[in-house]
């Protein structure tokens, strides 16, 4: 029989030194939120930094993406047998997993409109968690910190995530013809 895990917060190991992220949220309603990568243990050898802040919002940000985060999190927490996170004024710790999930919801925000803010949350939800895995390495490489949100992929992931899609003001609502193939997809060759 397997060991249940003691976590905190967001599926955070309790463990002190473990590869974690952290949310800080100050009580001043107008405080900034920040986004840190704490290397744990590993921090400090060989060229890794004990931490490393990744995002900073503002609080009228923040408070539109939170529900997201909190409502896509907490089910997938619950299913692999750990207790269910709250945001709460403070540190809030999450998994590593989680929190470069978070990451990329976060840069994808972090400059958005109050229009765009819900469609960015719901793209975002609709993505697998493999998928913002893939996303945060792709955008951490190259436009990791909190500056960097005009950079690649960092810029990228709010083009993408922001885009409500559907038809332009004015554009004509015409589906375009279907191609005509001259081999059925996925013919059997010899």
């Amino acid at each position: 029989m397997s060991e249940k895990r003691n976590t905190v917060d967001f599926g955070a190991p309790a463990d002190f030194g473990a590869h974690i992220f952290r949310v800080e949220i100050p009580a001043a309603r107008t405080g900034e939120i920040w986004i840190i990568e704490d290397y744990g243990y590993r921090g400090g050898e060989a060229g890794i930094p004990r931490q490393e802040a990744r995002a900073v919002l503002e609080r009228r940000v923040w408070s539109q993406i939170a529900d997201a985060a909190q409502r896509d999190f907490n089910p997938r927490l619950k299913a692999a047998g750990l207790k269910a996170g709250r945001w709460h004024v403070g540190s809030n710790l999450l998994d590593r997993m989680l929190g470069r999930e978070l990451c990329v919801l976060a840069w994808a925000a972090e400059k958005a409109t109050d229009d765009e803010l819900p469609v960015i949350a719901s793209k975002w939800a609709a993505l697998r968690p493999e998928e913002r895995w893939w996303l945060f390495i792709k955008t951490v490489a190259e436009a990791g910190r909190p500056d960097d949100y005009e950079r690649g992929w960092r810029r990228a992931l709010r083009l993408a995530l922001a885009d409500a899609g559907g038809p332009r003001p004015g554009a004509p609502r015409r589906r375009p013809p279907e191609p005509e193939l001259d081999m059925p997809l996925f013919a059997q060759t010899s």
